[in-house]
């Protein structure tokens, strides 16, 4: 650049006389910007003003940065390639001649450090210089208001919008991004982001003046090597020109207020960011090259490159008719490029071309270009198969699918992208074409069975849409019906309707702390009303599939029980998937958690054994007899007896209780649930029950009660259930000594003892008449009557199983001796 010699003395004066620091709308040549002053754009999106670089501080220039953006960005540098000493000051101004020129405080050196050189043949009071709120300065003449230089003309390493790049064809300007040599240092690097106008132009970023990475030609709506700029610019509209004056790119923001930049960084990357104001921070939309397939001819001539497993690796591959060069050199293992195969010779009858789908087009350098951009597709190739030369053809404009493109020489850096690309169609013989065509009819048949298929899942899956969603409409609106129902019930009875906050207020919530059990159906907490009562909340599982039948169940029969040794129903509550019984609470807990614990078994004495004997026989026969309903329990076990404060228990648990009719005296279901141990035969394995399954239940009760052991444990024969081993006891005369050690040594037991162990074998009786009723098990507890011999009991013997090295253990199946058929038990 041509430096012109000023005035030092003027210049020496104006700086003594504008010594204070201040923003600036303009630059005059009374009026110029010093170290400290800040040239501001209108609108204050930009400024102008000597900067230091952070980690370069011997150097300062003057440049453009973002006014509005926290982190100092600088977009241009007017000195880059002479910058002011660090300890030196500097002025920058309109001299005499009428250009804006830097200058350093420093006498010995008169001529301008930076000028915009242009010459001008009116005063030099007939210039200023501006910023504009694009970023760019102008120098404008005050009469014509004409722009006789702008910093847009001459870019560093930083596109704004509205700036152009490339050629003006009159003058021979090349509008070009170079990089900074660091990112602390603005001198000028050596990337280049600059257009190629030969052939059908197209931008390329140069590493000196070799070709690194091909942006590519324009398509119609993106430089065809960055198929991200659909998705990503939608906040841009994009221009490419190319007519008598100039070929260039321009872009602008559809939203004014956005601040975007495309910079060129010293390693030869091209990122497209916009500013994100509430994070303080640049986000990119574009980062280009990023793949192994980006650097310029990657895989040589006729050859295109193919990313696969994540980008990390890629393979060459050759074009439709072409092999590798080397001949010992595979497709795929490098990139020496390709030549046409051997034998093959061009302009035969049966030739066509085979189409390479989601391409970055072949270098466009020398390309032959349809200048109309009108010709179509089949014109083009019409045209390409008349020519011997031509190797290829594409569309130009891959919108409209106008333009024509074609290739006579070697092709070079073509891509396959993932998704977006062009089509570009490769000449083959005959041969190749047919071969290529068996290909295509393959592969469609191939892609009509995959489509068959996925259109079959597709309405296989919508038909399981459908399906679930009518089942689950159909599940709700049978939800809502038993809400309302339940509600109704509620309403109608003696039980409370409770809300469900009040639940939640009571229990904490549902606590851990508050929870005092947990089954099959959910789990069961301690709650504090507000009253001062406390009560004992059982939570239905919203997982749990029967409950809903049970809670039902539970509220129709609770609601009409109301006996000393029943568990008494306060109420329930219905709200949303929340389903929820209240009941007294017993402090106690289950009659479990006393006799089956080597501690609290303790509390226990005979007298309280036998009075919860006799309090869950007289519970069991008002179901049974006294009601208003006969009911089966039908799960009748130790954890389902709980105890009240004074050790008086309490039947608790009725979700699948069973209502008989008066004259009914057994029934057959073939779902069988309960618990394993209690089960009566007929009922485990016939799916029959009546009111002597709930006998049997109560017979192993008793038993457990008596011996302070489970009904499924281990004892001294493996083989044996505990009714097995009693009954052998028994038959043996040995039955005190089954009896709970912590018994031992009452006086008056034995014959007590004895007579309900008597009791509990007849109750477990194979057959269900042999057993007796509940009334007359009452008679044998409360009166000295001879009791009859017991018969031998069902489920003696437990199944044994044996593992591949043949070593027995128990298993957890029951086999009575009568040799009745089995069916599938469902254990809760």
């Amino acid at each position: 650049m041509k430096l012109f010699p000023v005035n030092i003395s003027l210049f020496l004066i104006l700086f003594v006389h504008y010594s204070s620091c201040h923003f600036l709308d303009r630059i005059t040549l009374t009026n110029p910007l010093k170290n400290g002053d800040v040239l501001l754009s209108d609108r204050k999106t930009f400024a102008l003003g000597f900067f230091t670089p952070r980690n370069n501080p011997r150097n300062r220039y003057i440049g453009i940065w973002y006014k509005q953006v926290s982190e100092q960005t600088v977009v241009w540098v007017a000195n880059r390639d002479n910058p002011l000493n660090g300890t030196t000051s500097g002025i920058f101004l309109i001299d005499i001649h009428g250009n804006i020129v830097l200058i350093a405080n420093d006498t010995n050196n008169p001529n301008p450090i930076w000028s915009s050189n242009v010459s001008l043949s009116s005063s030099p009071t007939n210039t200023f210089a501006k910023l504009l709120d694009t970023g760019n300065l102008v120098l404008i003449e005050k009469e014509t208001r004409k722009f006789v230089w702008q910093s847009f003309d001459y870019p560093y390493d930083t596109m704004l919008p509205f700036m152009k790049l490339g050629l003006e064809k009159r003058t021979g300007l090349n509008k070009f991004l170079t990089s900074w040599k660091s990112h602390d240092d603005p001198r000028p690097g050596n990337m280049r982001y600059k257009i190629d106008p030969r052939g059908y132009p197209q931008f390329f970023v140069y590493r000196n003046e070799d070709p690194i990475y091909r942006v590519g030609s324009w398509t119609g709506q993106r430089w065809g090597g960055i198929p991200e700029m659909i998705p990503n610019y939608f906040i841009f509209n994009v221009s490419f020109i190319d007519d008598t004056s100039e070929v260039c790119y321009t872009f602008t923001l559809k939203d004014p207020s956005a601040l975007s930049r495309l910079v060129l960084d010293n390693t030869g990357h091209l990122s497209r960011t916009t500013w994100q104001p509430d994070d303080r921070r640049w986000q990119e939309l574009i980062h280009v090259p990023r793949q192994n397939c980006d650097h310029y001819r990657r895989c040589g001539s006729n050859s295109y490159c193919e990313e696969y497993y994540g980008a990390d690796e890629f393979q060459c591959v050759c074009l439709p008719g072409f092999e590798p060069r080397n001949p010992q050199m595979r497709s795929g293992l490098g990139g020496g490029g390709c030549v046409r195969k051997k034998n093959v010779s061009t302009c035969q009858s049966g030739e066509g071309f085979v189409k390479v789908v989601r391409v970055k087009l072949p270098d466009t350098s020398e390309v032959h270009l349809d200048k109309s951009m009108s010709m179509s597709l089949k014109e083009c190739e019409e045209k390409c198969l008349k020519d011997c030369s031509c190797e290829a053809y594409a569309s130009a404009n891959e919108v409209t699918l106008r333009g024509c493109l074609t290739w006579h020489t070697d092709m070079e850096d073509i891509r396959i992208f993932s998704s977006t690309g062009q089509d570009l169609y490769v000449r083959v013989d005959a041969i190749e074409l047919a071969k290529y065509e068996n290909k295509r009819q393959s592969s469609l048949v191939k892609k009509g069975a995959v489509t068959l298929l996925v259109v079959s899942v597709f309405l296989l899956m919508l038909l399981i849409t459908f399906v679930y969603w009518f089942a689950k409409n159909k599940k709700q609106a049978r939800r809502r019906r038993l809400d309302e129902y339940l509600v109704d019930r509620a309403k109608g009875s003696d039980l409370t309707l409770f809300n469900l906050s009040e639940i939640i207020v009571a229990t904490e919530n549902f606590s851990d702390t508050n929870k005092l059990g947990q089954g099959g159906f959910g789990s069961v907490y301690k709650g504090l009303l507000q009253n001062g009562m406390t009560i004992a909340v059982k939570r239905l599982s919203k997982h749990y599939g029967k409950g809903i039948e049970e809670f039902t169940n539970e509220v129709t029969l609770m609601e009409k029980l109301q006996h000393r040794n029943l568990v008494k129903i306060l109420g329930c509550c219905i709200q949303g998937n929340e389903k929820l019984l209240i009941y007294e609470y017993l402090p106690n807990k289950s009659l479990d958690t006393f006799i089956f614990d080597q501690v609290k078994k303790f509390k226990l004495d005979w007298k309280k054994r036998f009075d919860i004997i006799s309090g869950v026989a007289r519970g069991i026969l008002y179901l049974h007899h006294d009601s208003r309903l006969r009911i089966i329990h039908r799960d009748l076990k130790a954890s389902n007896v709980l105890l009240d404060s004074a050790l008086n228990p309490k039947i608790s648990d009725f979700g699948i209780a069973r209502i008989f009719g008066g004259n009914q005296i057994e029934a057959s279901t073939n779902n069988v649930v309960g618990t394993y141990g209690y089960m009566s035969p007929e009922y485990a394995m016939e799916g029959l029950f009546s009111i002597k399954s709930d006998v049997y239940s109560f017979g192993v009760l008793l038993l457990e009660i008596v011996t302070g052991r489970k009904c499924h444990g281990h004892y001294d024969d493996i083989t044996y259930t505990l009714v097995g081993q009693i009954w052998e006891m028994w038959r043996e005369g040995r039955t005190m000594d089954f009896v709970d050690p912590s018994l031992r040594g009452e006086t008056c037991l034995d014959e007590q003892v004895i007579k309900c162990i008597n009791i509990g074998l007849l109750c477990v009786q194979d057959c269900a008449s042999d057993r007796p009723t509940m009334l007359e098990v009452i008679s044998m507890l409360d009166n000295d009557i001879v009791l009859p011999p017991p018969k031998q009991p069902g489920f003696m013997f437990k199944k044994t199983t044996c593992d591949q090295s043949n070593t027995c253990a128990s298993g957890t199946e029951f086999y009575s001796l009568n040799g009745m058929s089995t069916t599938e038990i469902e254990a809760r």
